[in-house]
């Protein structure tokens, strides 16, 4: 190949490469985008979509560190999700960028009419994250946003990034994801859900007062701590927003909402917990309870008998437990104490196992535990497991729960 041959094809890519990025430049550039870091989704009295958008907004650089920023919101009314954020594209003067939302929330009367259009809306837009957390506002989904003014993080993005990783050490929301949300809502073995946000109403002291589905133990002021929603908690603080329980869905509509006690519940037997706190009763004190954190240990056994119409579900959980409550005259460090609190232990979190299951099998008809997995290892293939029909099967389910729990004292000064 002669000289003039290898420049003039040395030219000619590098007119490839300047036409190709010039044009990205020019309308990719970052000072030509808008972040988005929450979606808020609600119904429009025109029955419309009301969708509002959540940007970040940088501190300007004679601020100081600490110093705090309002946010801002813009929100349109559009036939359709995509023509939303296309209205807000021209309104901004800028292109919106989808890759750091973080969050996308329903509002409680559109996730109840199904939000699968939005779902896969958003998941067939390639900047949406599958780890951006889904949320089900039982208020207007604009309002909540409003709301939301974190007190430790100074970063709005920051906030939205690890609020759901209580999930891990609380137990009392979900890690949901708008992926593993769009992968229930397509599969035969299990169902969504979300999480269930709210606004603290009042600040109010006193938690509601509506009756718990668990036991009698609502008049005992230590259980209330446990049988609250989003919108029932004693918290106060200048962000109103808090996120307690779980939104049940039925294929893509909202049908019940899960308290903080039933979710430790569920997301113990999806292995999704490291470690949560309950109030069992006190073996030593009539009328006493103590408090003590559970900490499951190895993954929950699962097993269904579907040889009838009315599948047999039978579970088995091992958890390790400390006190973290006791009163000053007794004796927790007795091996018979300890076992008699390790008894309670279990009779409780059957109890409190056995509730919840119930409770979505026969209430929600929702499997969102996805046990239906378990149950297809019964079949040879998958036409005999859609002819069992689960999703339907679910409603008829029948219960064993099977609990071991070993607990220690919390005590660090050993008794002479």
């Amino acid at each position: 190949m002669n000289k003039w041959v290898r420049n003039f094809i040395i030219f000619i890519i590098i007119l490839v490469f300047i036409s190709a990025f010039s044009s990205s430049y020019s309308s990719l550039n970052i000072d030509n985008l808008t972040y988005v870091l929450a979606i808020g989704i609600d119904k429009s009295d025109d029955n419309k979509l009301e969708v509002s958008f959540h940007f970040s907004n940088p501190i300007p650089a004679e601020s100081s560190a600490s110093e705090k920023v309002s946010p801002i919101i813009n929100t349109v009314t559009a036939s359709s999700l995509s023509n939303a954020i296309n209205l807000v594209n021209g309104y901004q003067g800028r292109q919106l960028n989808l890759s750091h939302c973080k969050v996308i929330i329903f509002s409680e009367k559109i996730a109840s009419e199904g939000i699968s259009d939005e779902i896969y809306t958003l998941i067939n837009d390639t900047q949406i994250r599958p780890s951006a957390n889904i949320i089900v506002s039982k208020c207007n989904a604009k309002y909540y946003m409003q709301q939301i003014k974190p007190e430790i993080e100074n970063l709005l993005s920051r906030y939205y990034e690890i609020f759901a990783e209580s999930s891990k050490y609380v137990g009392h929301i979900p890690n949901a994801t708008i992926g593993d949300f769009f992968n229930s809502l397509i599969c035969k073995t299990c169902e969504p859900y979300a999480i269930l946000g709210g606004i603290n109403k009042d600040n109010s002291k006193t938690n509601s007062s509506t009756s718990s589905d668990f036991g009698d133990n609502n008049n005992i002021n230590s259980q209330k701590d446990y049988n609250i929603k989003a919108n029932d908690s004693s918290v106060e603080g200048e962000n109103k927003v808090e996120n307690i329980g779980v939104a049940v869905f039925k294929d893509d509509k909202l049908v019940g909402e899960l308290n903080a006690l039933e979710t430790m519940a569920f997301l113990s037997i999806r292995n999704k917990v490291d470690r949560f706190l309950v109030s069992v009763p006190d073996p030593l004190n009539d009328n006493q309870y103590l408090d003590i954190y559970i900490t499951p240990h190895g993954s929950t056994s699962v097993s269904v008998n579907t040889s009838t119409s009315s599948p047999y579900i039978k579970l088995s959980c091992n958890f390790t437990a400390q006190i973290y409550s006791m009163s000053e005259n007794s004796k927790y460090l007795s091996a018979d104490v300890l076992e008699s609190i390790s008894n309670s232990c279990n009779t409780y979190l059957k109890a409190m196992f056995l509730d919840y299951l119930y409770k979505s099998s026969k209430d929600f008809e929702a499997d969102i535990n996805g046990l239906g997995i378990f149950a297809a290892k019964n079949f040879t293939n998958t036409h005999e497991f859609e002819e069992y029909d689960w999703e339907t099967s679910y409603k008829d389910a029948f219960f064993d729960v099977n609990i071991e729990t070993s607990v220690k004292s919390g005590m660090l000064i050993n008794e002479t």
